[in-house]
């Protein structure tokens, strides 16, 4: 049937205290299920959609609950076995900028969680903090699964202190990982914990904000690229998205715009959003660029309400896509 997909989203399940830039107080549960909900939103009939993470025992029935209105869902893969799961505290400064402490620290995915459905069409993965995805597990898919692997670099340039500050880190394993994944996602600060020089003055690290330079963003990506990435999605908050890709032998740079909302209640899940609308918009085109729409409309929509119900149906995802890109 058509959109008929079989999608695994991979990563943990925090439960989220929220301080919003309003000074709004949200509690909930997050991350794989901000894509798990956008998926099933757009999902066909038919199509499975696998969370797979690892959670606290006493989280595990209410987040089966939440699973369970989903359309699609199949939560076999949800376990609790070792009562291990995030716990993060977040509080906004503003829009995007947030205070993070983690107190809570899920056991880490490996091949043994994914081994059952090889056969899925795209594997999501959506850590934030570093000790959450093994690589075995990339290589294990690579080896053993014809599935494309959509990877958030947000775990990998997150990492945390024994006092549970959460911080910005360089991917100094970076080009170990590059080749078990086709479709890379990052926003400006995680690319530029991506790219870095093999040494440094110690002047030239005392800036804490480590986003990227637009002019060396190029360079990064035909370095992801040349390690066999098959495309890099870099967003840019209010002005869109930027991604790379090869076509006939030539690196090719889109920038694509985001679309548009009214209000903006809650960014928390934004990112991971995105990833979600990437993969079924890659699935669904097989183009890097239409991809980006669907994945900048699920990204729009996640930040206009707290709740997994403010996701559009395809029908009506379409339709914005449509009012968004029509020049």
């Amino acid at each position: 049937m058509e959109n008929q997909f079989k999608i695994a989203v991979i990563g943990p399940i925090p439960h989220d205290h929220i301080i919003t830039y309003k000074d709004e107080i949200i509690e909930k549960y997050g991350c794989v299920l901000y894509p798990v909900a956008a998926l099933s939103a757009l999902c066909g009939e038919g199509s499975v959609i696998y969370p797979v993470s690892h959670v606290r025992k006493r989280a595990e029935p209410e987040i089966k609950k939440i699973i369970s209105s989903l359309k699609y869902v199949d939560a076999t893969f949800l376990t609790s076995t070792a009562d291990q799961g995030d716990v993060i505290n977040l509080k906004y400064v503003d829009q995007n900028k947030r205070i993070e402490k983690q107190t809570g620290f899920m056991n880490p995915i490996i091949p043994a969680d994914v081994k059952d459905i090889l056969d899925c069409d795209a594997f999501v993965f959506v850590p934030v903090t570093d000790f959450e995805i093994s690589i075995e597990v990339l290589q294990y898919i690579k080896a053993n699964s014809q599935g494309v692997v959509i990877f958030d670099a947000h775990g990998p340039t997150n990492g945390c202190t024994s006092t549970g500050n959460r911080y910005l880190q360089f991917w100094v394993e970076r080009d170990l990982w590059l080749p078990h994944i086709d479709i890379l996602k990052m926003n400006l600060e995680e690319a530029g914990c991506s790219w870095f020089k093999n040494e440094y003055a110690p002047e030239e690290i005392q800036d804490e904000d480590r986003a990227i330079k637009m002019d060396e963003l190029p360079k990064f990506a035909r370095h992801c690229l040349d390690h066999g990435v098959k495309a890099l999605y870099v967003t840019l908050d209010e002005m869109g998205c930027v991604v790379y890709f090869q076509e006939n032998g030539k690196m090719k740079e889109k920038f694509i715009k985001r679309v548009q909302v009214d209000q903006v209640v809650d960014t928390t899940g934004c990112g991971d959003s995105f990833a979600g609308g990437l993969a079924f918009g890659y699935l669904k085109t097989r183009d890097y660029v239409q991809a980006c729409h669907y994945a900048n409309a699920m990204g729009a929509q996640r930040c206009t309400g707290t709740a997994l119900n403010i996701y559009k149906n395809l029908e009506e995802t379409e339709v914005q896509i449509i009012n968004a890109y029509r020049d």
